[in-house]
């Protein structure tokens, strides 16, 4: 038999290093700066604040944290008529810009035309003048000896709203009304904003199809229109109620000492009684508030893509 040869092993091919990923830390260095910024301006307050709750002692002697709880307590079962009062000023107020803001929004969305840019220039135009400013003159729209109180008269409106505790006698000023018609008209834009934004994306052909299954324009809406703007509704209530809640503006300026929202009182705490651990407490009880109503509000709502 012949000899047969074996041919030499062949040699190991030489291993290939996996690709390197180029700007793969990219993304995280471009967060960083935000998150930096999250933690410096939020995450830090917030802590601190925190701390401070549960402190005792003075301003003479100096806070200890002494993890005093009974704080949240106290100050809850003193102040719960200021709380329940922001809610509901601020419930009133979402509402209100909810029922005038939506078909503003629809108009520009849909009919505006030409002139959609100078209505939107209009909507943001209150933006252009200070929040201070901006409440300063509802103190003249709605003077005693104004056009907007005589008015009211003249319709008995003033009636109504005397005998639902919204105003008093003949005065619209230090009252209620004046207080949620300052939230009102100071968060509106808020309101109107996201609005446009979902009703701008919703497409125009479904209009069109449910006009061609003989659905009326009531019930395009009602079908098509508005649940397709739920988003905008969710965004624009929670930017309105929420700064709402905590605002002291607006109830410093155009209401009185019966009108005092919960905003006051933590201004007042912090900065003239110098009660450091009350003023935190209420703070973290009016966030936790807020927040366990818009989470159950988003989950009542259906949605969570917000605009």
């Amino acid at each position: 038999m012949a000899a047969v040869t074996e041919a030499p092993p062949l040699a190991p091919a030489p291993e290939k290093k996996p690709p390197r990923k180029r700007g793969r830390w990219t993304p995280y260095w471009l967060l960083l700066p935000g998150l930096l910024w999250l933690i410096v301006f939020f995450a830090l307050p917030m802590i601190y604040q925190g701390s401070t709750s549960v402190q005792t002692g003075s301003l003479e002697e100096g806070y200890k944290v002494t993890w005093h709880f009974a704080t949240y307590w106290d100050a809850l079962s003193e102040y719960w008529p200021q709380f329940l009062r922001s809610l509901l000023y601020a419930g009133a107020a979402t509402i209100l810009c909810l029922l005038l803001g939506y078909p503003l929004a629809y108009l520009i969305a849909f009919r505006a035309g030409r002139w959609r840019n100078l209505i939107m220039i209009l909507v943001i135009a209150p933006f252009f003048t200070s929040f201070l400013i901006r409440t300063l003159a509802w103190k003249t729209i709605l003077a005693d000896s104004g056009p907007v109180v005589g008015a009211l008269n003249s319709l008995h409106i003033l009636d109504l709203t005397n005998a639902l505790g919204w105003t008093s006698g003949d005065r619209v000023l230090a009252t209620p009304l004046a207080v949620v018609c300052g939230l009102t008209y100071n968060f509106l834009p808020f309101m109107i904003l996201p609005l446009y934004t979902s009703l701008e994306r919703i497409d125009g052909r479904l209009h069109e199809a449910a006009g061609d299954l003989y659905a009326k324009p009531f019930t395009t809406f009602r079908k098509v229109t508005f649940p397709l703007s739920m988003p905008g509704v969710v965004s624009g209530t929670l930017l309105t109620f929420i700064p709402a809640a905590g605002d002291y503006v607006n109830a410093e300026l155009l209401g009185s000492t019966d009108t005092r929202m919960i905003g006051n009182v933590i201004q007042t705490q912090f900065l003239r009684i110098l009660d450091y651990p009350t003023a935190a407490a209420l703070s973290f009880i009016l966030m936790a508030a807020i927040l366990l109503m818009v989470t159950i509000y988003i989950r009542r709502a259906g949605t969570e893509d917000l605009v």
